[in-house]
């Protein structure tokens, strides 16, 4: 029969030559397997390269914050407002209808390359990296619907689940490529825009394959339904006689259905976790459990090589089976207990990074379980109403799941309030604390760490520096080497004289001569302390006055409580002294003794204060040292505060996450397909027979005159 079908068919279109290929790209005649496993790879291609490119900013989000300076709410809002220009493009993109679906991809690939190759590595601003993200998204909205129904197109129902598997690789791929870019590169290039050269690269690299090789069906035979490869015949006899303007009148109208509303609502919420997991899972992990950037980008290496496995095997094993909804049900509940693990891990940060790979792992697989089925029920949910409208169908669900990643997204920070300050002030804070400021020098970070630790200290040093404010004034008038030399010899004569020196300002001569002096005269200076300068200088300039004899002898009875006899004894032996020493001693003998005073206050001070004083008292005066611990103060009770509150914020996040998870279970229901492999053959099998009736209607001749 398929011989005799086959020669009433009309031939074949003449295919475009030359340039007219770049652009006209519908195939006339329905593929066999290797074409459109060719076309179905590029497809693929070019969706991981899209996600790609999407998520390399989560991959690099504590750099684009600290070096842009924008805060976590800022960053956050960046992707809203991307994500709803993919929510709205991709509502649009339901045009692919009746416009086509290959030349919006191979546009889609040149933009997004251009935008990583000549916008990243130029945005310096927040706005700017806002402006380039969004249009991103705006871009990848459109052809991200355009690529799953390219899918649909190349792909029968019978092998529908292991195509979408494929394509939902795309998503995934395109994440583990960012952590294996990342992760692999992020402690050897440059700033963060040298990621969005490296993407803008591979965008060129794939935007030439799609170019040259991409095609795509004609209207007349993606607007059917293909359960199997013995449809190819029936499709294309279809082909010549189908009205394909009454196929796609009132697109929209004909696919508000609850069925496939509810179905997209339903992988939305599902797929909750996973946008968390996308967008914020290197800064969850950043921030809550101190991972580096290498680090909790490695995490998703595990977590997406894991999910791309199960998609392809999940998808080959339902096509196998000829059930959708039993993967979906088991997959719904490994999310929910995995999601509810990783809840109960999030207060622990002592958690270790292979206890997160057990976690991540079964949880990755959940997802692929579920998507890979999903996407195949979906499709044959919406040609359940009519197939035609595939890629309008496509745009509803791309418009619900982009809405809830921008209703997702813009929750987070009003959930997770903790993020701006562990990012933006928490490593630095955490380098502070722990003594490895890099503008402070050993010595100075040692202090700053102690204080941390313990900010009593400071109230201590300035408690000591208080009490001995004086002694500490003449201390800071040693030298180190006076202040060793008195440690090591206190007693020692030259070095006394040498500490009072430097206290009083004399030279040490003078010092050594008014200790000299002083041994040696030291009633007699005594006497002369008694006598006021006026009297003084009488008695020293005329020592034969009487009268200014017996004035300075009535001064000295006075003063000292002799008797007038011990008094003139004591003149007499005053004027012995040479009236050179006398003067010497007058102009230096006043420092010299309150120099030598402060020396032994000094001394008296416990040397365990002076230790502490000295270990922490003299950084504590310098400026770059104040700087980092006023800062410290500053930052560090809200840092510290954000760090015990973080965990439970990101707890109450993840539980939104279950909770989409269990409203997906009963949305299930509402999709086409069968629960039982027995069932499905069934109806497999009554399309076969309908399938061979029709075919025998078609080709039989007409009857004659």
């Amino acid at each position: 029969m398929s011989a005799t079908i086959q020669a009433d068919i009309p031939p074949r279109d003449a295919a475009p030559r030359g340039v007219s290929r770049l652009w006209r790209r519908e195939l006339t005649h329905y593929p066999s397997v290797r074409p459109r496993i060719a076309m179905l790879s590029i497809v693929v291609l070019t969706t991981i390269l899209f996600y790609y490119q999407y998520y390399v900013i989560s991959g690099v989000s504590d750099q684009v914050l600290s070096s842009t300076g924008i805060s976590f709410l800022f960053f956050v809002n960046i992707n809203v407002v991307s994500a709803l220009a993919s929510a709205l493009t991709s509502l649009a993109a339901g045009i692919s209808d009746r416009y086509g679906r290959a030349n919006i991809v191979t546009v889609g690939v040149l933009l997004c390359a251009l935008v990583c190759l000549l916008g990243f590595p130029n945005a310096h601003s927040g706005w700017s990296v806002g402006i380039l993200y969004t249009l991103l998204g705006a871009i990848e909205g459109t052809v991200l619907v355009a690529t799953p129904a390219l899918i649909r197109d190349f792909s029968p129902q019978v092998g529908r689940a292991s195509a979408m598997g494929f394509w939902t690789v795309g998503p995934v791929a395109g994440s583990l490529i960012t952590s294996l870019v990342v992760s692999n590169t992020a402690d050897h290039l440059g700033a963060w825009p040298d990621q969005y050269v490296i993407a803008g690269f591979a965008g060129l690299g794939v935007f030439v394959i799609a170019l040259l090789f991409l095609r795509e069906l004609s209207p007349g035979l993606r607007d059917q339904v293909m359960v199997s490869e013995r449809d190819r015949a029936l499709v294309e006899a279809r082909a010549r006689g189908i009205d394909v303007e009454a196929a796609l009148e009132k697109p929209f109208r004909q696919m508000l259905h609850v069925d496939i509303v509810g179905s997209a609502i339903a992988i939305s919420l599902f797929l909750f976790i996973y946008y968390v997991a996308v967008g914020f899972f290197p800064i969850f992990f950043q921030t809550i459990f101190g991972f580096s950037t290498s680090q909790a980008n490695a995490l998703g290496n595990w977590m997406w090589g894991a999910e791309a496995i199960a998609l392809i095997g999940v998808g080959w094993l339902s096509d196998r089976l000829r059930v959708r909804k039993p993967f979906m049900l088991v997959g719904a509940v490994g999310a929910i207990i995995s999601t509810l693990l990783l809840i109960s891990h999030t207060t622990r940060p002592a958690t270790g990074y292979y206890t997160f790979v057990a976690i991540l792992v079964p949880l990755a697989l959940s997802l692929g379980l579920a998507f890979a089925p999903w996407m195949a029920g979906f499709t044959e949910t919406i040609e359940r109403r009519n197939p035609a409208l595939t890629a309008t169908g496509l745009s509803l669900w791309g418009l619900i799941i982009r809405t809830v990643v921008t209703l997702s997204t813009f929750l987070l920070p009003y959930v997770v309030t903790t993020v701006t300050p562990l990012v933006q002030d928490g490593p630095t804070v955490q380098a502070a604390a722990n003594g490895q400021d890099p503008t402070l020098n050993s010595a100075q970070n040692a202090v700053v760490k102690a204080v941390a630790a313990d900010p009593t200290i400071v109230t201590k040093v300035q408690t000591l520096a208080a009490k001995y404010k004086t002694q500490l004034a003449t201390a800071a008038k040693l030298t180190p080497a006076t202040q060793a030399a008195l440690t090591a010899h206190p007693d020692a004569v030259a070095t006394q004289a040498a500490a009072v020196s430097e206290i009083s300002g004399k030279k040490v001569a003078d010092v050594t001569r008014v200790i000299t002096i002083n041994n040696r005269y030291g009633s007699e200076l005594t006497t002369v302390q008694a006598i006021d300068d006026k009297t003084q200088i009488a008695l020293l300039t005329q020592p034969n006055d009487a009268a200014a004899r017996a004035k300075a002898a009535g001064e000295v009875a006075a003063a000292l409580h002799v008797s007038p006899a011990q008094a003139q004894d004591r003149l007499t032996a005053l004027l012995k002294v040479p009236i050179s020493d006398l003067l010497f001693m007058s102009n230096n003998a006043d420092p010299v003794e309150k120099a030598g005073d402060a020396l032994t206050a000094l001394a008296k001070v416990p040397s365990a204060d002076l230790d502490y004083l000295d270990r922490y008292g003299t950084q504590l005066q310098i400026p770059k040292v104040q700087a980092v611990l006023t800062y410290l103060q500053d930052k560090g009770p809200r840092v510290q505060r954000a760090a015990h509150d973080s965990p439970h914020q990101w707890q109450a996040y993840f539980w939104i996450a279950v909770g989409g998870e269990v409203v997906f279970i009963p949305l299930i229901f509402l999709m086409a397909g069968a629960w039982s492999p027995g069932s499905a053959r069934r109806s497999e099998d009554e399309h076969e027979a309908r399938v061979e009736a029709e075919l025998a209607r078609l080709t039989a001749e007409p009857d004659g005159p």
